[in-house]
């Protein structure tokens, strides 16, 4: 879990111990918790560390720390204490999407990611401890690349059919009713439950923001029901050691995989539609454009978490599995690349790298595993080459310079990235499959 003082530590394990031990408990007592300055001091150093921009009211870390930030503590704390704190509306941010649609982000003050990361602190224990093995996004130690890892693994062993659901506009449409019901199960704190509500009510009268520090815990929690269904599915339709349903969550990218065998003909078709009744029942729809029914061995492909999987053979005839990062990604790499050139066309080349460099290392990190070797090889050259021409283009010449400048001196001397090796990524706890 996330990484505090000594106490605040101790608190959460706690908490995290007796939620596990006793999967009934309602917690009591822990408004106390989430007001106490060693939580509002944590709970700043994790928003610091973000670094993210202002909400509305324009407040920038720089000011508060102009002022002083145990003042700006102080006087949160007394607001909460006192009961009247009251948080602002988020900042509307429009992200660009693919085909031409957009993002919103809902950008809290400061002040907001502060009492939210004050709530995620006390209650994100409780909640860790009855969220289940397929679940993968925005939780302590997890990655996506055990989820790739998990999915993996079940294709390499038969689990050939797969339900790629798409959710459409999944946090934008949580219910504050069902989510404010989940909280309750498990916490016994009318100040806690008033805190979580004034903030879901100032993101509008339905979803959660994208971009509040609260909203992974509550959009994990609201699916948790479709991942315990998943769960029994996947435990009651094991034959001994054979698996024959496996599944992996990040957020709200959903995969559900089950057995090619032809005796897992019926639950083919049955673990789609158990699913679509989980999803009914929490009031999220799902985008049919996007959903799809995927059989690996017609050689079909699926994409999960930005990487595109495809069912293959090995050297010896044995099934396996090709991961690769989805065309899309590198698209939209490639083209954050370009407009970052264009704006420094009349710029020295040293500014150029320094500024594609930390977007390419922290690109090439997420998809360095699997068999991205290819794609890797594409996006260097591509980056080598448009380094090269604006070079060139700084001295009023055309081409590439392949003459003036070797590629050893570009890495070695001017620092362009060039660690482009893969690794092996991690491995996933699963069972055998048919």
């Amino acid at each position: 879990m996330t990484k505090a003082s000594i106490e605040l530590q101790d608190l959460r394990r706690r908490i995290y111990v007796k939620a596990k031990a006793e999967p009934s408990w309602r917690f009591w007592g822990l408004y106390v918790h989430v007001c106490k300055r060693e939580t509002l001091r944590e709970s700043y150093r994790m928003a610091k560390k973000k670094n993210g921009a202002p909400g509305i009211d324009g407040v920038t870390f720089d000011a508060i720390e102009g002022r002083g930030v145990e003042v700006f503590l102080g006087e949160l704390r007394t607001e909460l204490v006192s009961g009247q704190y009251r948080p602002m509306r988020n900042r509307k941010v429009a992200i660009p999407k693919e085909g031409g649609k957009v993002r919103v982000l809902g950008i809290p003050s400061i002040r907001d990611r502060v009492v939210q990361g004050c709530l995620k602190l006390i209650l994100e224990p409780i909640f860790e401890s009855d969220f289940q093995d397929g679940s993968y996004g925005y939780r302590p130690k997890r990655t996506a690349h055990q989820a790739v890892a998990r999915v993996s693994e079940a294709v390499l062993m038969g689990l050939t059919r797969v339900v790629d659901l798409d959710l459409k506009s999944y946090f934008d449409t949580v219910s504050h009713s069902i989510i404010l019901r989940k909280v309750a199960e498990r916490v016994n704190d009318a100040k806690v439950m008033r805190l979580l509500k004034l903030i879901l009510k100032a993101s509008g009268k339905r979803g959660v923001p994208q971009g509040g520090v609260i909203s992974p815990l509550l959009s994990n929690l609201y699916l948790n029901e479709v991942d315990k269904m998943l769960e029994r599915a996947r435990e009651v339709t094991r034959r001994g050691k054979y698996l024959n349903v496996e599944y992996a969550r990040f957020a709200d990218d959903l995969v559900v995989l089950v057995s090619g065998h032809p005796s897992c003909d019926r639950l083919a078709r049955m673990v789609p539609r158990r699913v679509r009744e989980e999803l009914a029942k929490l009031e999220v729809q799902i985008n049919e454009e996007k959903t799809k029914l995927v059989d690996l061995k017609r050689d079909e492909t699926f994409s999960f978490v930005g990487f595109d999987f495809r069912g293959v053979k090995t050297h010896r005839g044995k099934s396996g599995v090709r991961v690769t990062p989805r065309v899309k990604s590198r698209t939209r790499l490639l083209s954050e690349l370009r407009e970052v050139s264009r704006r420094h066309r009349s710029q020295p080349i040293v500014g150029l790298i320094a500024e594609i460099n930390p977007i390419v290392r922290g690109w090439v990190n997420y998809f360095r595993i699997g068999q991205s070797g290819r794609c890797f090889t594409y996006v260097r050259n591509w980056i080598e080459k448009k380094v090269r021409r604006a070079m060139m283009r700084a001295r009023k010449r055309r081409g590439f310079g392949w003459n003036r400048w070797s590629s050893s001196w570009l890495y070695e001397t001017l620092g362009l990235f060039d660690d482009y090796g893969l690794r092996r990524g991690p491995r996933a706890k699963a069972l055998p499959a048919r």
